[in-house]
């Protein structure tokens, strides 16, 4: 059975979306990270047709920018 490019992409996005429930012990920089990621991979399926590479590159600006939103001082 063939797997088509768009949903493998809206499968991945959903399970970067599913680990968020680990984030319990994290701190507020790494959650808005792994937010950010989620966020981005969504939105990397979503304008690019389910493409994998357009999901993990939007994964990887998301985490990027969410990462950078926060200063490590903010849990302080």
């Amino acid at each position: 059975m063939k797997i088509s490019n768009r949903t493998s992409g809206i499968v991945l996005a959903f399970a970067l979306a599913g680990t968020l429930g680990a984030c319990s012990g994290m701190s507020k920089q790494e959650k808005n990270t792994a937010y950010g990621a989620t966020a981005g991979g969504v939105a990397g399926a979503v304008l690019s047709g389910g493409s994998v590479l357009g999901t993990a590159g939007g994964a990887a600006v998301g985490g990027v920018i969410g990462h950078e939103v926060s200063d490590d001082d903010d849990d302080k």
